[in-house]
């Protein structure tokens, strides 16, 4: 069976891709901006219509306060009929310590389409712990609304672990909020100890989660963890983790640092899509999160016989796409 091939990268210089595929046939897409002060929206029929699609700017940091800076890993989200976007950012754009540090937010937007500005902040997502937090998602299982994300505890060696919580709504956490997973394997601790972007993908019987690790360079890759749908989620035994990374860069394909993925469908809702972002080269004598050289790619993945996500290696670009990288 042939897969779709899309024509990557889809979106440039778009870190962390975050793609909704709504009923109305339209795939909704938000990333990252080169600068961080801003979050766009576009929208298109297809995949590779994102590249030229629709865009709206709907949201701008403010001056001041704790939404001014870095905004970062915005994600769209439509729950209860009604549109959300999660993201994370701080209120200072160089200073990075207990008090100028990332917390996560929250726009929400009643408009039957979203593409205005018309967003509203609700607020900051509460967490147990105040501190250095990010990467928000959410995915709804077994008519409960859940949330997942990125967060440092001081007690912990390492920048940041996972998290899971039930939502009271889409604003709001309740109940107990656990610790999912913590960089303890090498590929997770490279330049940096790190848990982060987590992705849900609920199939076979099975709620997994992808999510990232290790600096934000050529070492960034995709781990996994997985439990049994029927399981209570709350509880830390319901959790496994592969000990590997299950997506990593690829020097044959020129991909590097793979990672902070989505997840959808195609445009016949037959294959399942990994969306995530890489850089066409290592990065060199730069802050790599100061290097706007991560895009957005998309690529069809497959399953194996026990029902587990087989993604592959990062797919190269075109010969022609390629080029135009080098060219410049």
């Amino acid at each position: 069976m042939k897969k779709t091939m899309y024509m990557n990268p889809i979106v440039l210089e778009r870190a962390d891709p975050w793609i909704y595929k709504h009923t109305d046939g339209y795939y909704y897409f938000t990333g990252s901006l080169p600068g961080y002060q801003s979050i766009e929206v576009r929208r298109a029929k297809t995949i590779d219509g994102l590249k030229e699609a629709e865009t709206l700017l709907v949201w701008h940091a403010p001056e001041t306060g704790p939404m001014s800076q870095l905004i970062w890993a915005p994600e769209i989200h439509y729950i209860q009929e009604k549109w959300y976007i999660y993201f994370a950012a701080s209120d200072h754009a160089e200073i990075r310590d207990r008090e100028h540090h990332h917390r996560m937010f929250v726009l929400e937007n009643s408009s039957i389409d979203p593409m205005n500005t018309d967003w509203e902040v609700k607020g900051q997502i509460i967490t147990a712990a105040d501190t250095f937090s990010l990467d928000g998602t959410t995915f709804t299982h077994q008519g409960k609304l859940y949330y997942v994300w990125a967060q440092l505890d001081p007690r912990i060696p390492g920048n940041s672990n996972l998290y899971l919580s039930e939502m009271a709504n889409p604003w709001t956490l309740t109940g107990k909020q656990l610790l999912l997973a913590i960089p303890e394997f090498p590929w997770e601790k490279r330049g940096f100890s790190v848990n982060e972007g987590p992705a849900v993908l609920i199939r076979n019987g099975k709620v997994f989660i992808t999510y990232s690790g290790s600096a934000t360079d050529e070492n960034y890759a995709m781990g996994l963890l997985w439990a049994e749908a029927s399981a209570d989620l709350l509880d830390g035994y319901s959790w496994h983790k592969h000990s590997e990374p299950v997506f990593v860069s690829s020097e044959e394909n020129k991909q590097f640092g793979p990672g902070h993925n989505s997840f959808t469908l195609s445009e016949d809702g037959q294959e399942d899509v990994l969306v995530y972002h890489a850089r066409p080269e290592k990065n060199e004598g730069i802050d790599p999160l100061n290097n706007p050289n991560r895009h957005a790619n998309a690529q069809v993945f497959s399953w194996d016989t026990e029902g587990f996500p087989v993604f592959g290696e990062p797919v190269a670009y075109a010969a022609d796409v390629r080029a135009s990288f080098q060219a410049k």
